[in-house]
């Protein structure tokens, strides 16, 4: 259908105003093991390559195979990639939601649905395509076992037709996706796609408004997920040792970094490999071997998500004590216990702030975009192995496992920095060190690696009381001496971890403040404040703990701030307020969201308003 015949449908329906060009969200309602995944990618990546942003989020039972799983793909003109609350065109492919999905959506949406479910019979209010996908698939497919997986292929077809999604872009996101290795199921597939897209043109009669122009949206963007971007990053970064054990949603990350290293991390004149990736027996183990890889001189690092990460407690607080660099990744899910595998939250912000018995301060990154995600890996080696200490970085779901447009990375410039390593060379000039002696006045002392060929480079590792000198002391005046510097130390990382992204608005006496994932619809929310309700707002993204200056300064600029949380018990408000003063936690206030999906705009925005009186 050409742009000039579906403007003449649009404009002859009574119920419809003006076309929607860009701008809405499509969810695909199927079942988790039906093969969908391949079908709902290539709609998503055909709508990019047709220049406009998108961005795709998978909701994924914790099941192997047989329970409801949705996709939604948000396509923006304006840019914006967060969730979109509402959704716009659903593609009904499960029998057992398929009712509830319909019965969900707001008037004038859209639902092109298996014809045998007579869902039109539920509202007069949707505009509604049947489609015989059965009686497609067969002729298309005879053999009975691959026609679930190819099934799906039918409705890419579909909706190509009714949002006037080119074709060959179709074709070209089929074969990207497939591979040179599998062009007889890339064509068995695309014969799906062209019966759905026959079917349509000649069978159904558009009545919506929602349609797909070419647009130069994301010229040089990439799709890629934050999982494989942290594992870029990590190579990058030197990583020469992974330790990890699967868990959900980390293991792609681990996954991926083992392609890389396989690829990247190899003698071209003898094959041998320049790393080790090991598979611990669970998650404890996993960040020991990190700590005995960083205290021999080695970038080391592990992934999980919370469960985890409680496991890792007693390993982390060895860590912090004896001052041996680790960086952890934290793909954060929704617990408590198991919780919900695969629901996205940020909910182990305290946790892992305050990790381990006693006293204890751990800086973490909060990377928000695949961008940071490469980049911020990066930062958290150098940071780690100059502060000598566990680094958690704090991703969720959404950002390691969802699909997010993003700009090429930039190839790094910066030196890799191994902080205070003291050579056979410096020991001779010194004649010697203390191991746990602030030289410097920052709270880091020297160390040395194993194999330091001086009799002054041992020192010893040990997790029990001890001096400067790393000698064994339960004398008071000693661990007192210790804490206060590991505390100064930690205060001292304020001026070294990447500075928030602050825009201040002048105009605005509110200001919002978040972490990670919660930028996008931060960002969104902003733009709905100003244009349905005139509220103007400030805007500060933390990327990193401990808090530096510029969150006091933010906080002191405005009246009230409020601090978006993807938890239920306001984690990260919660972290400010150990370290603020009675009337900087004044001006604070919370909105949360915790049930596990992607963090949408309008949730923000209507809980800002409700606090507003507005």
């Amino acid at each position: 259908m050409s742009t000039s015949e579906m403007t003449s449908v649009a404009s002859s329906a009574g119920s419809l105003q003006q076309r929607v060009i860009n701008d809405f969200s499509i969810q695909v309602a199927t079942v988790n093991g039906s093969g969908s995944q391949t079908a709902n990618n290539v709609l998503m990546r055909a709508i990019f390559q047709m220049g406009v942003p998108i961005s795709g989020k998978n909701m994924f039972p914790s099941n192997i195979a047989g329970l409801p799983t949705w996709f939604t793909i948000r396509a923006s003109k304006h840019g914006w990639i967060a969730r979109k609350k509402e959704i716009d065109v659903l593609v009904a492919m499960n029998p057992e939601t398929a009712r509830e999905d319909v019965m969900s959506l707001a008037p004038g949406s859209v639902a092109v649905y298996d014809e045998m479910l007579r869902l039109k019979e539920l509202r007069s209010d949707i505009h509604f395509y049947p489609v015989p996908f059965d009686k497609l698939v067969t002729p298309v497919c005879p053999n009975a076992k691959l026609r679930k997986l190819v099934r799906n292929m039918i409705y890419d077809g579909v909706v190509a037709y009714l949002l006037g999604i080119d074709l060959e872009e179709i074709h070209k996101a089929l074969f990207k996706q497939f591979g040179p290795r599998k062009a007889k199921a890339a064509e068995l597939n695309w014969a799906a796609v062209q019966a759905g897209h026959e079917y349509a043109t000649a069978n159904l009669t558009k009545t919506d408004p929602f349609a797909i122009e070419r647009m130069d949206g994301n010229r040089g963007k990439i799709i890629i997920d934050g999982n494989t971007a942290c594992a870029l990053g990590c190579v990058f970064a030197g990583v020469t040792v992974v330790i990890w054990y699967p868990i959900t949603p980390s293991s792609s990350m681990m996954e991926a970094m083992i392609g890389y290293l396989k690829r990247f991390r190899i003698e071209p004149e003898t094959g041998r490999s320049t790393y080790a990736v090991v598979q611990a027996e669970d998650e404890l183990a996993a960040l020991g071997m990190v700590i005995g890889a960083g205290w021999a001189g080695a970038r080391s690092v592990t992934a999980t998500s919370g469960p985890g990460i409680s496991l890792m407690s007693e390993f982390t607080g060895l860590g912090y004590y004896v001052e041996v660099p680790a960086v952890i990744f934290d793909v954060q899910r929704a617990g408590p216990s198991t919780g919900l595998p695969t629901r996205t939250m940020q909910g182990d912000l305290l946790k892992n702030a305050l990790l381990s018995h006693g006293d204890t301060r751990h800086p973490m990154l909060f990377p928000s975009s695949p961008e940071e995600c490469f980049s911020l890996a990066q930062d958290a080696f150098n940071l780690a192995e100059f502060f000598q200490t566990p680094l958690f970085v704090m991703t969720d779901l959404d950002l390691g496992m969802n699909n997010w447009m993003a700009d090429q990375f930039e190839y790094p410039t910066e030196p890799i920095s191994r902080g205070k390593v003291l050579n056979a060379e410096d020991l001779k000039r010194l004649g010697g060190f203390a191991r746990y002696r602030d030289v410097d006045g920052d709270g880091v002392g020297y160390r040395t690696l194993p194999g330091t060929n001086h009799p002054s480079a041992a020192w010893f590792a040990r997790g029990s009381g001890h001096n400067d000198k790393a000698q064994y002391s339960e004398r008071e005046d000693d661990y007192i001496d210790n804490m206060n510097r590991l505390r100064h130390k930690f205060d001292e990382m304020k001026k070294h971890v990447p500075p928030p992204e602050v825009v201040l608005n002048e105009k605005a006496d509110i200001g919002i403040v978040c972490c990670g994932t919660s930028r996008w619809g931060a960002e969104e929310s902003r733009d709905q404040l100003k244009r349905e309700y005139g509220l103007e707002t400030s805007y500060l993204r933390l990327k990193a703990y401990p808090f530096g200056e510029e969150l006091n300064a933010f906080i002191a600029r405005h009246s009230r701030v409020y601090v978006i949380d993807q938890n239920r018990d306001g984690q990260l408000l919660e972290l400010m307020r150990l370290d603020f003063t009675a009337e900087e936690i004044s001006r604070l206030r919370s909105v949360r969201y915790y049930g596990g999906l992607p963090l949408d705009a309008r949730t923000i925005t209507g809980e800002i308003v409700g606090q507003e009186g507005l």
